[in-house]
């Protein structure tokens, strides 16, 4: 195996288990927020997904990418290049609430199934994108 792949499988598995993080923290706040502050399960799961990204958003930064842009700047990046993964996430989420009484009882559920899969977009989409190493010219 090369040292570019090995690298990149090193990321990918970092990047997953930022995941498992950032769906601890994303099931922990969809639920304190339909049970804390009286959201549904949908508003309450934006307000997780937000939370969520921006925790693994910062973990990654530290953790996985050595990439260093300013903050702001790569945690709005780091958001937008991830709405595709989270439009995914979230509709896995939003469908099985709907069809699953399992997961309309049990919402965080429904958070493991579309984290699960909005994760290879989202580490495309954070690799290439948003962590990318700059050229120096």
């Amino acid at each position: 195996m090369s040292d570019s792949r090995r690298q990149t499988l090193r990321q990918f598995l970092r990047f997953a288990v930022i995941g498992t993080g950032g769906l601890v923290v994303d099931a922990s706040t969809l639920h304190a927020g339909m049970h804390g502050l009286g959201l549904d399960p949908y508003s309450g799961r934006l307000l997780s997904w937000l939370v969520a990204a921006t925790f693994t958003w910062a973990m990654n930064r530290r953790f996985t990418f050595v990439d260093r842009q300013p903050p702001l700047t790569q945690w709005a990046k780091f958001l937008a290049a991830n709405a595709v993964g989270g439009i995914i996430n979230y509709g896995v989420y939003a469908a099985l609430v709907v069809t699953s009484p399992l997961v309309a009882a049990y919402p965080t559920i429904g958070v493991g199934a579309g984290s699960i899969a909005g994760l290879g977009f989202n580490f495309s989409a954070s690799k290439w994108v948003v962590f990318r190493a700059r050229r120096k010219h």
